[in-house]
């Protein structure tokens, strides 16, 4: 399957198609863990415990972090 970006706001976007969404199991509420190589990008839902509670702390770190720069970008 091919796709294209779409964009959203200053950023892009990829849309997945819900026949995917479905077999993967992830809805709108699945945390996603996003990795890449250098070359190409993996995109997989969260669903052992402890992953979960690393991406967490990762986000609370970023918002922290980042959280009114992204505010003032939107």
């Amino acid at each position: 399957m091919v796709k294209k970006l779409t964009k959203h706001g200053n950023s892009m976007a990829l849309v997945i198609d819900r026949a995917i969404l479905d077999i993967l199991k992830i809805s709108e509420s699945t945390p996603l863990e996003l990795t890449t190589d250098g070359k190409s990008l993996n995109v997989s839902p969260i669903t052992d415990e402890e992953r979960l509670k690393k991406f967490e702390r990762a986000l609370k770190n970023a918002n922290k972090k980042y959280g009114k720069a992204l505010k003032n970008m939107a």
